[in-house]
């Protein structure tokens, strides 16, 4: 294969219901999805077999049932997926330090300058496949092209498909050359495109395209004058396969949030705080743990029509405490009517920053002069409280439960 700078976009096969089965063998052959079970679940991920019912991730879980009648619902454990993920990005830097996660069971692999200890590329997507295999039974697909771009779509071409009795492997590594770009690109569906929606695609229907190759014979002033110019050209140099962005290793994350659908709607407002103040104690654990502070809070509602509400609040300094970022919230669900009830709550801090990087002000002098409340010991003590005897040791008095809520709690709908 000949590659400019070759990259590895490796995508794990149903990556939270294979991890399922690998922990629960039983499973294993019979249609399993994890998710939320309840009326207002959705399926977060299924197994081959569940998709060969036509079940699929983002799908209600009510119609997953009617489509399966014997489909094994998990609730999912994020913690688990978390643990695992990390042990396959390791496996990953085994080959490459240039790794760029995307997701617990996706990343970019730039392996331009490991030919010499690992060999080509297709030699080190045969050989991660294989590593992942003995050390985690999971299976993954791994495609292996010039760009980032080209690779997740050849990683998708790579995927098993969904049979009857089972999932149809193929070889697991699709490989784009630089010759042979077009070749690869021109039979696909538009839509396979970045950038492509369901809007986009109706506006390019209207000049015929419905391939990518059809879209490649659409002059770029033609579509900077139908998408404008930032999409338009986007969707000009996709077509002929030209990604100019490189592998990122070092991730920053841009925000840090919670938010749950509820079994029932919430209209009690000291229901609607208790859940808050959980998720905001959250939040603030989170942002501490990964060493950074935001100045931007956030609140999401949605309604019981699925309408969908949002407000944010920006500080003059960041913040990673919960008691400021609770004020906050506060502030902005109460700016809202919930009168009418509301099926999701979320919060969310961003705008973040070194959190070790603080701008002094008076009242931490006047902390430390012992005249005022210490909020950042406070804060930080109960967070070794936890670190020593656990989440549910100590709590906010008025939530409902003392521990915060963890990541995944509630991600994909209620179980009832």
């Amino acid at each position: 294969m000949s590659t400019e700078t070759p990259i590895l976009h490796v995508d794990m096969d149903a990556f939270f219901a294979s991890v399922e089965v690998v922990r629960r063998p039983e499973l294993r052959g019979r249609p399993v999805v994890v998710g939320g079970e309840g009326d207002r679940g959705v399926v977060a991920a299924a197994s081959y077999e569940a998709r060969a019912f036509g079940v699929r991730s983002a799908m209600p879980s009510t119609r997953a049932r009617r489509l399966c009648p014997d489909i094994v619902f998990l609730r999912g454990d994020h913690r688990l997926y978390g643990e695992v993920s990390g042990r396959i990005m390791e496996v990953f830097r085994r080959y490459t330090p240039l790794v760029e996660p995307l997701s617990l069971d996706e990343a970019f692999l730039d392996v331009s300058g490991v030919s010499r200890l690992h060999g080509s590329p297709e030699q080190v997507a045969a050989a991660i496949r294989a590593d992942l295999s003995a050390s985690e039974s999971l299976t993954c697909s791994v495609g292996v092209a010039p760009n980032k771009f080209l690779a997740k779509l050849a990683s998708g071409q790579a995927k098993p498909k969904a049979g009857l009795a089972g999932p149809v492997f193929g070889t697991g590594i699709e490989v784009v050359a630089v010759d042979g770009v077009e070749a690869f690109l021109d039979p696909l569906p538009v839509q396979t495109v970045w950038g492509v929606g369901p809007r986009t695609f109706e506006r390019l229907e209207r000049f015929g395209v419905r391939t990518v190759a059809d879209l490649r014979d659409v002059p770029a002033d033609t579509l900077v004058s139908a998408l404008g110019r930032a999409v338009g050209s986007q969707l000009w140099r996709l077509a002929r396969g030209i990604d100019d962005r490189a592998v990122e290793p070092e991730q920053v994350t841009k925000s840090v949030g919670h938010e749950e659908t509820f079994a029932r709607d919430l209209a009690d407002p000291l229901e609607i705080r208790r859940h808050l103040v959980r998720m905001v104690d959250a939040v603030a654990r989170r942002a501490r743990s990964a060493g950074v502070a935001g100045r931007t809070v956030s609140v999401k509602l949605r309604y019981p029509d699925f309408t969908t509400m949002g407000r944010s609040h920006t500080l003059p300094d960041p913040t990673d405490l919960a008691v400021e970022i609770l004020e906050v919230a506060t502030g902005l669900v109460d700016s809202v009517d919930t009168t009418p009830g509301i099926r999701l709550l979320g919060v969310s801090l961003g705008n973040l920053q070194d959190g070790s990087v603080r701008q002094l002000r008076f009242n931490d002098i006047e902390v430390a002069q012992g005249r005022a409340p210490g909020w950042r010991a406070a804060e930080g003590a109960v967070d070794e409280i936890r670190e020593r005897f656990g989440n549910n040791a100590i709590g906010p008095a008025v939530a409902d439960e003392l521990g915060p809520k963890e990541i995944g709690d509630s991600q994909w709908g209620p179980d009832v």
